[in-house]
């Protein structure tokens, strides 16, 4: 078969790689129609996140089960399913907690001796604890399929950040990245209840979904601009939950600031930059709280799913570039110079 390899900075390629397979009795064989690039793998791209020469890449996909270990039950072959960016073998304390990132069985797509997303087939580790059944018709409905593989991660993280930022009915919020993860943060907190909703973004194009999504305002400044230009908005209070979808020490210091005295950052953005953007002082004076992390998608995916097929949310516009397979290395150019926000790849 065939998949996505890195083998350094800006060194993508699809080569022939052995056939994904199944080697344990929990495993299943997924046949990718749907996967993506992802902003985080911008990071392993841009040489940023180590990665070993050859190792594969890749962490979103949607497909049909091709082949399951005998001790899987939960799906069978032709069924279509979508996969969380993290596997997780769903019995242990963690994952009955909702909390399947912390899975002590569990693994991301791509790591070393594991298949990636973008090929043309992965091996599922504990299929049952990770794989959610998705409705067959979908097959013939290219936007929904689009939804549904956004909820691999970018709008299960966008939820999960707009949960630890305490996103209420009625309540302010701001959103600190334009990124597909930002965007579908905006989406997250207008499906939540918020009244008004500061996108932070200077692409028009990227503002323009984000206003689509649910934003009120949208803030082109930077730094200490930004925080005034949110400041002035909000009558000097700031937002009641501020969602940091960036991971930089800027957008950290950003998010922070524009803090409401007594509310909450949901922070998801990978974090390159250590913790250089946070003022403890400044966080305990005005009482202001910090919650977030990596996102556990597989807990969020059959709610969230339940609102793209009632079509009270769709976030698949934040694909604006459809390649094949061997268009993933001109996707990741792409993404890397901002000409495309989230590249999606069709089999």
């Amino acid at each position: 078969m065939r998949a996505t390899v890195i083998h350094g900075p800006h060194d993508i390629r699809v080569e022939e790689v052995p056939d994904a397979a199944v080697r344990q009795p929990t495993d299943a064989v997924v046949r990718v129609v749907l996967a993506c690039i992802c902003g985080s793998d911008l990071w392993a791209y841009r040489g940023v996140a180590a990665r070993r020469p050859g190792q594969r890449i890749g962490h979103e996909f949607l497909g049909v089960v091709e082949e399951v270990g005998s001790e899987v039950t939960g799906v069978r072959p032709g069924d279509l399913v979508v996969a969380p960016f993290v596997w997780s073998d769903g019995v242990c304390d963690f994952c009955r907690e909702g909390l399947q990132t912390s899975c002590p069985h569990g693994g991301f797509w791509g790591e070393p001796g594991s298949d990636g997303g973008q090929g043309e087939a992965v091996r599922v580790p504990y299929a049952d604890g990770t794989l959610v059944g998705l409705p067959a018709e979908a097959l013939g409905d290219d936007r929904l399929l689009t939804a549904m593989l956004a909820l691999s991660d970018v709008m299960s993280t966008g939820h999960h950040a707009a949960l630890a930022a305490g996103v209420r009915p009625g309540s302010t919020v701001a959103v600190v990245g334009d990124g597909a993860v930002g965007l579908c943060g905006v989406l997250a907190a207008r499906r939540l209840g918020a009244e008004r909703i500061i996108a932070m973004g200077r692409h028009k194009t990227r503002t323009d979904i984000a206003r689509d999504f649910g934003a009120t305002d949208v803030v082109a400044e930077r730094g200490e601009e930004a925080v005034a230009a949110v400041r002035e908005l909000t009558g000097g209070q700031g937002a009641h939950a501020v969602l940091e979808a960036v991971g930089t020490e800027d957008s950290m210091r950003t998010a922070v600031s524009i803090t409401r005295d007594g509310g909450f950052v949901g922070y998801v953005g990978v974090p390159h930059g250590g913790s250089a953007g946070i003022d403890i002082g400044q966080m305990f004076n005005r009482n202001v709280g910090l919650r977030g992390g990596v996102a556990p998608a597989r807990a969020y995916i059959p709610e969230l799913l339940e609102d793209v097929l009632s079509g009270r949310i769709d976030p698949s516009p934040v694909f604006d570039r459809t390649v094949g397979l061997d268009g993933v290395p001109d996707g990741y150019r792409a993404m890397d110079d901002r000409s495309a926000l989230k590249v999606r790849v069709k089999f």
